[in-house]
């Protein structure tokens, strides 16, 4: 998979996520931006875990991609800040517009600056494998993140099926133990009944 490719389809999703974050109102604008962080954030993970330090070291785009850190590093923070609302003020919306300012701006110095620049300084091969790592990493994280939900679910089942089996133990437990004694007061019964047929016996002698 290229490289290019697989990061400019994010680029797309993310830019039609700020079109349905503009046209939201209310809780559903808080909740297309949870859509838009979990996308940038995924995003961010495997350019900086793959992607940029491919392109560090090359001189026609080391400086570019310090840049890109540190715009990465701004996108973070109103993230951050944005994701601490419980509902959609002017001051939020304002924020929001400032964080969509940021990606489209981090966005189009990537596309039109950078990407040629890596193209050349890595060649393309290194960009078919670097894509297909990022591939990689990106099924992993999202996988990652399925599981912990399912996980979540799981044990809280797991805990009310222990509770389950914990209580039919004990009643196991109980059925058991009534047997037994039912069983002793028998055998104590049987045993009192045949002393006495015994003492009748010896009187009758």
């Amino acid at each position: 998979m290229d490289a290019f490719n697989l990061l400019k389809a994010d680029h797309r999703k993310v830019a039609e996520l700020f079109e349905e974050l503009e046209a939201a109102n209310g809780k559903a604008k808080l909740q297309v931006f949870e859509q838009i962080k979990t996308e940038l954030e995924l995003h961010t993970h495997i350019e900086e875990k793959i992607f940029y330090p491919a392109l560090e070291k090359p001189r026609e785009t080391h400086d570019l991609t310090l840049e890109a850190y540190e715009e990465h590093d701004v996108v973070k923070k109103l993230l951050k800040e944005l994701s601490k609302a419980k509902s959609a003020t002017d001051e939020w919306e304002a924020q929001a517009k400032v964080l969509r300012e940021n990606v489209e701006h981090h966005v189009e110095e990537e596309e039109n600056e950078l990407f040629p620049k890596a193209e050349s300084a890595l060649g393309e091969d290194k960009i078919e494998a670097l894509g297909e790592q990022m591939a990689a990493e990106k099924e992993r994280k999202q996988g990652r993140t399925a599981t912990k939900s399912s996980g979540a679910k799981k044990s809280s089942g797991s805990k009310k099926s222990a509770s389950k089996t914990k209580s039919a133990s004990t009643a196991a437990k109980r059925a058991r133990t009534s047997k037994k004694s039912a069983a002793k007061s028998g055998s104590k019964s049987s045993a009192t009944k045949r002393s006495q047929s015994k003492k009748s016996a010896a009187k009758k002698r």
